[in-house]
This record gives C-alpha cells, sequence and structure tokens, in this order.
C-alpha cells in the first residue's frame, strides 16, 4: 500500500510546530522520488537482515558522511516560522506597564462617590444654595485649569498680575489634577511629543489609555527622559507657582474635599454626607472627564482643518465641556493663542471670556493670538480642506494643495519654546500689551 502522504505530512508539520527536533526524531518522510520508483521485490527476511548487519560490521568506523546522507540539523535550522514567533514573543518588553494600583482603587471609589452624588443631585435632595454652589465650584474648578494652567502657565498664552495667578492658583488647587509645575511639565511634553511614547496620555494606544489609563499605569521612561529637557525656568521663577508646589500636600485636601463640603454644611445646613457626595467627589470626577476628554475624544473625533497630519482635532462637544479647550487641531498648530481656537466670539469658549473680563480689569495682558492671514495660510497649505479658507481656495484655484509632511521636530509647546519660529514670533499679535 502506498503512504499516505496527506496524514503523515498533516502530522509531522503539527509535531514540527510544537517540537520540531522530537518530528524529526520519530518521523522521517519518504522523499517524492522514492515514493514514485516501483518498490524492488521482497527479499526473504532472514536475508534481509543478514546482509544489513554484515554492511554495517564491515564499515569503518570513521567513514566519511554519505553525500545523500542527512547531516544533524541545528535548533535554529529546525525552527518553523511558528516557533520562531513563539520565541521572540517571549523576548522581554522593554516597557512594560506596571499597574499603579493606589491609583486605580482611588479611581473605583471615586466614580462610586460620584455615582453617588449624581444621583442625589438628579433626585433634588440637594438644598437650593447646594446646587449653584455646586456650579460654581465646577466652573472655579475648570477656570483653574484651563484659563490658569493650561493658557497661562502652560503656554504663556498671556500675563498676569499677582492677583489673578493667585485666585488661579487656588482654582486649580481646586480642581487637583496635581500642582501647576508638574501639570504644565507634562502638558509641555505632551506638546512637544504628541503620540509617541514620550506623550504621557499617548492617544495612539486608544481612548481609555488617553482618557484615564495613563493615570493607572507608571510613565513610559521616554516621558521623564524627554520631559527633563522641557524648559520649566518660568515657572521656578514664579513664587505663587513654587509656592502652591511646596505646601500642595496641605492646601489640596483642604482647598479640593474639605472646603466644598464644608461649606454648605456650615452656611445652610446641608447634610454633610450630600455635600462630601455632591460638592466634593460628584464635582470633582464630572471635572476630571471634562478635561480628560481633551486628551482622548479630542484626539480621536472630529476635523483636522488646520493641519491634516496631526491627531488633535475640534470637536464641538469637548469644546463646551471643556469650557473651550475642544478647538484642538488650531491649537496644537498654534498653541501660544490665548484662545486657543480662532473663534471671533465666546460660542464653545467660556475661558476666553474669562481671560478677557480680566484683561479689562487690567489683571491679565500680553494677550497673544494669531493674524487672520497666518490661519489663513496655515490652513491652505495644510488643512484636511474642511476649513472655509480651503474651500475657498480650492474654488479659486481649482486644484488641492501639496500635503504637508508633519515633523514631531516642527512642534512647540507655547511662547518661549526654543524650538518657536521667527516667523510665527514676529506674524503673532499682541493685545493689551504691557507699557
Amino acid at each position: 500500500m502506498a503512504p499516505n502522504v496527506t496524514s503523515t505530512t498533516t502530522m509531522f508539520l503539527a509535531e514540527a510546530a510544537v517540537c520540531p527536533t522530537a518530528a524529526l526524531k520519530q518521523r522521517h518522510l519518504p522523499s517524492m522520488s522514492s515514493m514514485a520508483a516501483p518498490r524492488p521485490s521482497m527479499a526473504p527476511v532472514s536475508q534481509t537482515v543478514g546482509q544489513t548487519v554484515g554492511q554495517i560490521v564491515a564499515q569503518p568506523a570513521t567513514a566519511p558522511m554519505s553525500p545523500t546522507a542527512t547531516a544533524p540539523m541545528s535548533p535554529t535550522a529546525t525552527a518553523t516560522p511558528t516557533a520562531m514567533l513563539l520565541r521572540d514573543r517571549a523576548k522581554p518588553d522593554p516597557y512594560a506597564w506596571k499597574i499603579v494600583w493606589r491609583n486605580v482603587l482611588a479611581f473605583v471609589y471615586l466614580h462610586y462617590a460620584a455615582v453617588r452624588g449624581v444621583y442625589l443631585i438628579l433626585t433634588g435632595q440637594l438644598h437650593f444654595y447646594t446646587y449653584l454652589w455646586t456650579v460654581l465650584l465646577i466652573g472655579l474648578s475648570a477656570e483653574g485649569i484651563t484659563a490658569g494652567a493650561h493658557r497661562l502657565w502652560a503656554h504663556r498664552a498671556y500675563k498676569a498680575k499677582w492677583q489673578l495667578r493667585t485666585l488661579l492658583m487656588l482654582c486649580q488647587t481646586l480642581a487637583f489634577q496635581n500642582h501647576i509645575y508638574e501639570w504644565v511639565r507634562d502638558h509641555r511634553v505632551h506638546h512637544k511629543f504628541t503620540d509617541t511614547d514620550a506623550d504621557p496620555h499617548n492617544a495612539s494606544r486608544g481612548f481609555f489609555f488617553s482618557h484615564m489609563g495613563w493615570l493607572m499605569v507608571r510613565k513610559h521612561p521616554d516621558v521623564r527622559t524627554k520631559g527633563a529637557g522641557v524648559d520649566l525656568s518660568d515657572l521656578e521663577r514664579d513664587p505663587i507657582v513654587m509656592f502652591q508646589k511646596k505646601f500642595y500636600l496641605v492646601l489640596m485636601p483642604l482647598i479640593a474635599f474639605v472646603m466644598p463640603a464644608m461649606v454648605p454644611a456650615k452656611l445652610w445646613g446641608e447634610s454633610g454626607w450630600t455635600a462630601w457626595y455632591a460638592c466634593s467627589m460628584a464635582r470633582y470626577t464630572l471635572a476630571l472627564h471634562g478635561t480628560w476628554l481633551v486628551n482622548s475624544a479630542a484626539h480621536i473625533w472630529g476635523m483636522r482643518p488646520v493641519d491634516k497630519s496631526i491627531s488633535p482635532t475640534e470637536n464641538v462637544f469637548v469644546a463646551h465641556v471643556a469650557f473651550g479647550e475642544g478647538w484642538h487641531n488650531y491649537h496644537h498648530v498654534f498653541p501660544w493663542d490665548y484662545k486657543a481656537a480662532e473663534l471671533g466670539n465666546y460660542k464653545g469658549n467660556f475661558t476666553t471670556a474669562f481671560i478677557d473680563f480680566f484683561a479689562r480689569l487690567g489683571w491679565a495682558y500680553d494677550l497673544k493670538t494669531v493674524s487672520k492671514e497666518m490661519v489663513e495660510k496655515r490652513v491652505r497649505r495644510t488643512g484636511d480642506g474642511s476649513h472655509p479658507y480651503a474651500q475657498q481656495a480650492h474654488r479659486d484655484d481649482g486644484h488641492h494643495h501639496h500635503h504637508h509632511h508633519h515633523d514631531h521636530g516642527e512642534e512647540v509647546w507655547g511662547w518661549g519654546d526654543r524650538d518657536m519660529s521667527q516667523d510665527d514670533i514676529l506674524s503673532a499679535t499682541i493685545i493689551n500689551k504691557a507699557d
């Protein structure tokens, strides 16, 4: 009977994938030439055995290997693609996520308490003044991040007198997203190395990681090494920033959690636990997610009218819930614009109204923005075609402009970055300029 080539080969390959050496020892597949040749007539068994033994005895012990003999195969040579893949996967990953369980447990409790707080709010179990107090706290903490940590300190998009800087420092402490110094360091690194391993909330790792997962694991080593090269000397010269950094572990619990619950409990008799769940936990969690959406949703969903080669987008929903921080494609191209958008009004950008208000009081000055001509030039060169400027250019020229290759080396964190081009500096418009 002819050998079953299909079943034998299949069994051999299956065994070789698991253990190549054992498979070679246990099975020897006949060559195609031997299978095609007719079988010789069978000699008596005793005669065949005798001839074979005689040949073995007569053969010298050091006889050279026959040209047709099979040479011993090295483990590398016998490895199948499957075995090689498994071997490569077994190599240690230079960056393995290390979960920070303390943060994970804190987030679990935080969201449990926030759900209870939202339930109390939605079921009308709060005093009317407590509702107003909660809304006020959300607004103040949001401005501490957007107008303070973000536009003032991280991007240096405007300057502020000590009165406004003190107010924003207290509001940023209320928001509890780490002290200003650390917040700014991470954000400047994010702008310099967007969606790379050096980006603390790298959006290329998915929505959950960029939204909040990055706070549950140790940072990638690149975040620290490249972050060490980011200039923070301006913060070190600001006594208000350094005061907060020095006393943060005392200021933060009192301002972010104790004070929000004590005010309604002491001033108008709100239940202590109700105030804790609504004014401290729910308020804090909702404000956190508003900020996190800028890192996640505004890097995934939306148009890219200013630069189509980068991940940040224009996201209207995020712009409203994050007090104007959702015009993110524009912001990453022009991070020194105090409006963080090109809008000429306050729709979807309450933070710009906040800064303009204090500019009228004289507390905010040197508000930097971008001219219409500069925006139009960039939109026509690198936009995705969704901007009115690009659509007009297409109608006028009758063709699309060439795609601009994006290079991370071109990115800047804001006004004062040593990589900021001279053209951008000279083309910037400064409002309410100090004498």
